[in-house]
């Protein structure tokens, strides 16, 4: 009998391949017959998948979005606000070493993506998930359960996010300073979200 080929699998597969090489030479160095060779397969296997290096960009930017959402939907929501926000957070920073890489080719799809609408439209996509799913949490938290402060909300998880995407740069070129930085956060989150006392809770 013939081998039953899983697609999606060998597309994930490949698009891995993309993410590690986008992250360690660049996407300059991207090509189907580099990705070949990451992922051990001829370029002729790879073109049954992907016929162009722009799809592969295009499907390895919604495989890290795709990461970094499962991450998050992780995070335990049964922590205090304020403990499950910084949680959140960290889902997306570069802490590790395969985050890091992860991030590495995040950087470099946002920057390719100000020149290629198709990858700029992927990236707006995975941020405006991200955007809701943070409002929606803020709002299960008790932070304006009221529908008129939805605007409130979206615009708190604006400012989540681009304190996520601020340190993960850092991260990326200043590793050593991963302490301070996740310092920083600490004290940035209590600006956002202030520690409430035990009397406000009673």
């Amino acid at each position: 009998m013939p081998k039953t080929v899983d697609r999606e699998e060998q597309r994930r597969q490949i698009g891995a391949a993309v993410l590690r090489l986008a992250s360690e030479q660049g996407l300059d160095e991207v090509s189907v017959r580099t990705v070949a060779a990451a992922s051990g397969r001829s370029p002729g296997a790879v073109q049954k998948y992907f016929r162009t290096k722009d799809e592969m960009l295009a499907f390895a930017a919604e495989l890290a979005g795709e990461r970094v959402e499962e991450r998050m939907a992780a995070v335990n929501y049964g922590l205090p606000p304020r403990e499950a926000l910084r949680a959140l957070v960290l889902a997306t920073l570069p802490v590790d070493a395969e985050r890091r890489a992860e991030a590495a080719a995040q950087l470099a799809f946002a920057t390719r993506a100000a020149h290629h609408p198709g990858l700029g439209a992927i990236r707006r996509q995975v941020d405006e998930s991200v955007r809701t799913a943070l409002g929606d949490w803020l709002a299960s938290a008790g932070h304006g359960r009221d529908p008129d402060a939805a605007a409130d909300r979206l615009a708190l998880a604006d400012a989540v996010i681009a304190l996520s995407d601020g340190l993960a740069l850092r991260l990326l070129y200043a590793p050593e300073e991963q302490e301070a930085l996740l310092r920083a956060l600490d004290h940035a989150l209590d600006a956002l979200i202030p520690p409430r006392s035990p009397s406000a809770s009673a």
